[in-house]
């Protein structure tokens, strides 16, 4: 008895022993540097500016690291980094793969290196949306200009409400605050610059009034509305008093460009004060659309009316009008102020140290973005999926026929791969299953369909359309855009690995058409009027790029901007296709070129206060969506197809054609970067 139960505990024992080595083992293979270091931890609660080379790096290189998970390409990953670094006084050297980055930093003093890996690769634009506000945010916390939006308040209210339920409504409520705030105070600063204008015009002519009547009285006309004077006035006396009228004379002449000195003045300093107010440059505008020129206004009004003196009082006004607006301003962004430390000092129970905010804020903050869940289930996942592939077929030439099995086949092909992606399955060995189960259940729905009308047996290239929800369109775009940035090691991975993606997806889809015997010829002709063709087509490319976005993880608004960019840009390529007979490279080229251009506008227009400051979105989560749908994924599909019935001149063809098609449109995107970006303009 005593021995079973010995044997048992000796089993318990090693039971207990292994799973405290799979913990331990897990605990220390997190793929990057951890927190609880001894010289991060002694530097966690002091300012990030006066934080230790070790901390500074934590932050640099953690942002790195969740821009890098988001899909984008090594560029805006080490343009992120450096953005985060240079507030701190950092200066970053990076090399950054498809998984992985090596950075080292240095402050002047010391100098580290750290590397740091990531488990596997996706897209999330919303991530990538969110880092840019952050490095925002960190910029002017650490009291240095934001460079991502001219208005911070946006940065500030989506990066303080990162645990809000709804931090996009927050935000967007904010702006319009600032915004009625900033058309209340131009309207105020209007309202003073009149009244002191029509204050100044009173003034001037009491004193022309004034001098008229000194001149009258010198001359011996009397006062307004008496009698001339009949006594004899003597010879000295008239000549004394025609002096008196003539210095009269000048200092009536005298008041009055006093008079209107002052007014020009007055007029000035309320212009050159409204311009400052309306000015959205490198301060908060929130501290000065919060600073309201109410008592200052009335200053400058009572200060005004009570003038009789000299002309030089003209010019008090203004002056005390200016140094008043410019007090209340001080107290205002005062107040402010301590209303940001405050709402930082709600995200810690840390005491908010003095200077900025402290590396522990600013790892909550990330901590925030980096646990926040997908903003779609699989299920609303697996319908956007199943839009966009419907789409893509009829662009790609497809009858209802084929929509409709793509639909239905493309939905639960996502919702398996979503399922199995957040178990944390091998990737290629859930794109290869979800494309098995997509294929499959896109047959068996026309298969279906056939017994009510027997034209759906005859579709069958839909299952094609079905499995082109895998397209890995953001590192193939992405790959292109690093190699044309001169990073090959980056790009060649990124191309690499969207190749392997491609390769598992294609061998998928002609395992089924083996196994089902099917034939793909390409889809029947639908024999449309051009314009209703073109009309659809913008349709069809508009819910096509919504769908692809969705599944990048786009909130809506975003995936709205790049669906109507896609619905230009990718019905114009068509368009030029068939009806100006351009070659198929030469149209991708020019879809990405414009949806490049349209992106910028976009970006600039928000800039330039023509949109709503909160609808800036990133170039890359606005561009790479619209162009998706320009994948040639039939053509990649119809070259795997031969080359598994060892057709190899046919599948060389598809392929090569496929090729041409794919490098066209980084290129296109890389020549509206280099139009309109500096930075790409030249090699610096």
């Amino acid at each position: 008895m005593s021995v079973k139960f010995k044997s048992r505990s000796s089993k318990d024992g090693h039971r207990g022993s292994a799973a405290a080595e799979v913990r331990r083992v897990s605990k220390y293979h997190t793929h990057s540097i951890p927190l609880d270091m001894e010289d991060i931890e002694r530097d966690y609660d002091k300012p990030i500016v006066e934080a230790c080379i070790a901390a500074k790096t934590s932050l640099i290189v953690r942002v790195g690291m969740l821009e890098l998970g988001a899909g984008t390409g090594s560029f805006r990953v080490r343009e992120m980094m450096h953005r985060i670094a240079y507030p701190m006084g950092v200066h970053v050297r990076a090399d950054i793969n498809l998984t992985d980055i090596e950075a080292t930093c240095t402050d002047g003093v010391s100098r580290i290196t750290e590397v740091v890996d990531l488990p596997t690769t996706g897209v999330n634009t919303e991530r990538i949306w969110l880092l840019e506000h952050f490095a925002d945010w960190l910029s002017v916390k650490c009291g240095q200009a934001g460079t991502y939006h001219a208005m911070s308040v946006v940065s500030r209210e989506l990066v303080d409400n990162l645990d809000e339920p709804n931090i996009y409504a927050a935000a967007r409520k904010a702006v319009k605050e600032v915004l009625a705030q900033d058309q209340e105070a131009a309207k105020a600063l209007k309202d003073a610059v009149a009244a002191a204008v029509h204050n100044q015009d009173e003034i001037s002519q009491s004193r022309i009034d004034a001098a008229a009547i000194d001149t009258r009285t010198a001359a011996g006309l009397g006062t307004v509305g008496s009698t001339p004077r009949s006594e004899a006035v003597p010879t000295t006396a008239a000549s004394d008093d025609s002096k008196d009228s003539r210095t009269a004379s000048a200092t009536a002449d005298a008041v009055v460009k006093d008079s209107d000195s002052g007014v020009v003045g007055s007029a000035a300093a309320g212009s050159s004060a409204a311009s400052r107010s309306c000015d959205f440059g490198a301060e908060p505008i929130e501290d000065r659309a919060s600073a309201r020129p109410t008592s200052a206004l009335g200053h400058a009004q009572g200060k005004a009316r009570s003038s009789d003196g000299a002309a030089s009082s003209e010019q008090a006004v203004s002056s005390d009008w200016s140094a008043s607006f410019k007090e209340s301003t001080d107290s205002k962004e005062t107040a402010s102020s301590d209303n940001a430390v405050s709402s930082d000092e709600s995200v810690s129970s840390e005491p908010q140290a003095v200077g900025g905010i402290t590396v522990r804020q600013a790892h909550e903050r990330l901590d925030l973005i980096e646990r926040r869940k997908p903003l779609y289930s699989p299920l609303f996942s697996g319908f956007a999926s199943a839009v966009a592939c419907a789409a893509f077929v009829f662009l790609l030439g497809g009858g209802p026929y084929d929509m409709a099995g793509a639909f239905v086949g493309a939905g639960i092909g996502q919702w398996v791969r979503r399922q199995m992606l957040g178990r944390r399955i091998n990737q290629f060995f859930a794109t290869g299953l979800a494309v098995i189960v997509a294929a499959l259940a896109c047959v068996g729905t026309l298969r279906l369909a056939g017994f009510f009308d027997p034209v759906a047996l005859r579709h069958d290239t839909a299952y094609i359309g079905a499995i082109l929800f895998v397209i890995p369109g953001f590192p193939l775009v992405t790959g292109g855009l690093d190699i044309a940035k001169l990073d090959f090691p980056s790009g060649v991975q990124r191309i690499t690995y969207a190749f392997s993606i491609i390769l598992v997806a294609t061998l998928g889809g002609w395992a089924v058409a083996r196994m089902v015997m099917l034939n793909p010829q390409g889809f029947e002709p639908m024999n449309l009027s051009p314009w209703l063709m073109a009309g659809l087509r913008m349709i069809a490319a508009f819910c096509g790029v919504w769908g692809f976005s969705v599944l990048f993880n786009s909130p809506q608004r975003m995936a709205l901007v790049a669906a109507v960019i896609g619905a230009l840009t990718d019905t114009m390529r068509l368009e030029m296709q068939d009806l100006l007979q351009v070659p198929p490279e030469m149209a991708a080229f020019l879809g990405a070129f414009l949806a490049g251009m349209l992106a910028t506008v976009w970006r600039s227009s928000v800039r330039h206060g023509l949109l709503p400051p909160h609808l800036g979105y990133p170039r890359i989560s606005l561009t790479v969506p619209s162009i998706v749908i320009m994948v040639p994924g039939l053509y990649m599909y119809r070259a795997m197809f031969y080359l598994g019935q060892f057709n190899t001149l046919n599948a060389l063809d598809w392929a090569f054609r496929a090729f041409m098609v794919i490098i066209c449109l980084p290129i296109g995107l890389v020549t509206a970067r280099v139009l309109t970006d500096r930075s790409w303009r030249y090699d610096v």
